[in-house]
């Protein structure tokens, strides 16, 4: 039983074979997985999937390369949907310095209110950082988030940076980067991560882990992340498998 905790199910790559490709997830024992939405579509859509599939959970927010289109409807849209059964996290939110669709402030603006509305419903916050892992460090901890807790998605900092927002009380979740043969400071830092705060995920259809990497992921595939750090921790398969879709379950309120 593995829990992919960040996957873009309701993206158009999977728009002709959802059904196939849960089964196929089933299959790899992927069982139960968390669908992100990030603007008006593929919000509505993580919330049909949640309400169709009894093992599928639904994470919203506005992403931050969204984040000028971030306006009072938008906001008005978002938080109508928070309280929906099935909504386990705000997100993804954060930063990204990569793409820069939007000036810094403007995203920082939209990163901070989603932080606060997050604290309003009491729900975890998953965060998307992109080139911009300074800031988003310093905005978590002014923000002071312990109370409600949250995942640094698809993690790609070192051990070091896995320490600091730890102490934030972030989880750490590890997708197919974790797989790649020179991603060693990002296995590094799945080395240290306390077992009661590792979560693993696809971010599907990107970020195929070896051995699918330049191919559409998928969430069953969310077993070769588990597979790579169960290695790197010289752990077996199961224990990495059990802790962290236990992990999962504790900060997303689901009792099993």
């Amino acid at each position: 039983m593995i829990f992919d905790s960040h996957t873009h199910l309701n993206a158009a790559q999977f728009n002709e074979d959802i059904p196939e490709t849960i089964a196929r997830a089933n299959e790899l024992g992927v069982t139960e997985m968390a669908v992100v939405g990030f603007d008006y579509p593929t919000i509505e859509k993580s919330l049909q999937l949640s309400q169709t599939y009894p093992d599928i959970y639904s994470i919203i927010g506005w992403h931050p390369t969204e984040a000028g289109s971030y306006t009072k409807e938008a906001e008005e849209f978002l938080q109508a949907r928070l309280s929906q059964r099935k909504v386990v996290a705000l997100g993804e939110i954060g930063l990204d310095y990569y793409w820069m669709e939007d000036p810094k402030d403007v995203q920082e603006k939209v990163f901070r209110r989603q932080i606060a509305i997050a604290k309003e419903h009491q729900l975890p916050i998953s965060i998307h950082t992109r080139d911009a892992i300074e800031d988003t460090y310093r905005i978590l901890k002014e923000a002071d988030i312990r109370d409600i807790g949250g995942i640094m998605h698809s993690f790609s900092g070192d051990d070091e940076w896995a320490k600091k927002f730890l102490d934030l009380g972030m989880h750490i979740s590890f997708s197919g980067v974790v797989t790649f043969k020179k991603a060693l400071e990002v296995q590094a830092a799945a080395k240290i991560v306390p077992f009661d705060r590792l979560l693993v995920e696809t971010d599907a259809p990107y970020l195929a882990p070896v051995p699918y990497r330049g191919k559409r992921n998928e969430p069953g595939y969310t077993r070769y992340v588990v597979e790579k750090i169960a290695e790197l921790r010289e752990v077996t398969f199961e224990e990495v498998a059990r802790q962290t879709t236990i992990n999962a379950h504790r900060l997303f309120r689901i009792e099993k």
